[in-house]
């Protein structure tokens, strides 16, 4: 099932740009080589050990740029995959299967590296009610794919920008003149434009927790760069007020210990800034 963000509107305005970003006024290199009619083969080499995702994307530009293209599938998204696997085979103009090729492959690697790192850090909460987030951590203009590589890797796909939740951050916080004001304006702000947008403020400290509280109204409340202790109390001082989520510094190595202290949710930014791309090649035969 797709997340509903990806829609068929989305993957071709997407496509369009890649490849126009790509081809430009055309794959000369192709052109000049291939002959017009030529017809061939070409397989989805797995080089590495993951997550694979990407492929109802990959099936899509293929499709996109030239319909006659047939794709003949022996992994969906959110398989496991291995070093010598074969994803798939496409079949039919050289000349199409060449100029998609890097497009397919640049959005498959990235998305099945997030995927794999993804599972990850998901299965290190296994028997634990934590969830765990993505952030706003992205690449410009390819956000919405990064974090259905999230998707699919068994996470769950926080705020997709600025316009669908309000995140208090310390700066918003600190330039308002403090987490109440900035509490306040917020609730007027969402009266006045009759906006029902959910509220999350960032604390740093049990003083900060106990101001959120203190103006109410607050559907999160972050708990940042907090050590294991003070995370137990805020969680305590909360006392399922409103949900909370665990943020800064989590690892593979201590997201299970974090998730222990009772949050409902735990973010990870590196889930889409420091994972390592799945190493694919598609292969000519």
């Amino acid at each position: 099932m797709l997340p509903p963000y990806i829609t068929p509107e989305v993957l071709k305005t997407f496509v369009t740009h890649a490849l126009q970003e790509d081809v430009g006024e055309g794959d000369h290199s192709t052109l000049a080589a291939i002959e017009q009619n030529r017809q061939s083969k070409a397989r989805l080499l797995v080089k590495g050990n993951g997550i694979l995702a990407g492929m109802y994307l990959a099936e899509f530009i293929f499709k996109e740029f030239d319909p006659t293209l047939t794709i003949e599938k022996f992994f969906n998204d959110g398989d496991t995959v291995k070093r010598g696997d074969i994803a798939f085979i496409v079949s039919g103009s050289a000349r199409s299967i060449l100029t998609t090729e890097r497009v397919v492959l640049n959005c498959m690697q990235r998305m099945s590296g997030i995927a794999t790192k993804t599972a990850q850090y998901t299965q290190a909460l296994a028997g634990t009610p934590a969830k765990i987030l993505d952030t706003r951590k992205t690449t410009p203009g390819f956000r919405i794919f990064e974090k259905w590589g999230v998707y699919i890797g068994g996470g769950n796909n926080h705020r997709m920008g600025l316009y669908d939740l309000i995140m208090l951050k310390d700066n918003h916080c600190d330039m308002a003149g403090g987490i109440q004001q900035a509490i306040h304006r917020t609730k007027e702000y969402l009266r006045a434009t009759n906006k029902k947008l959910k509220i999350e403020v960032e604390t740093r400290n049990l003083n900060e927790v106990k101001e959120a509280l203190l103006a109410g109204g607050v559907d999160i409340i972050m708990l940042d760069n907090m050590d294991i202790t003070t995370m137990k109390e805020a969680v305590q001082l909360i006392n399922k007020q409103c949900q909370t989520e665990a943020s800064g510094g989590i690892t593979e190595h201590n997201i299970r210990e974090i998730a222990r202290c009772g949050v409902d949710f735990i973010s990870v930014g590196a889930l889409t800034h420091s994972y390592q791309s799945l190493d694919l090649s598609l292969k000519a035969f």
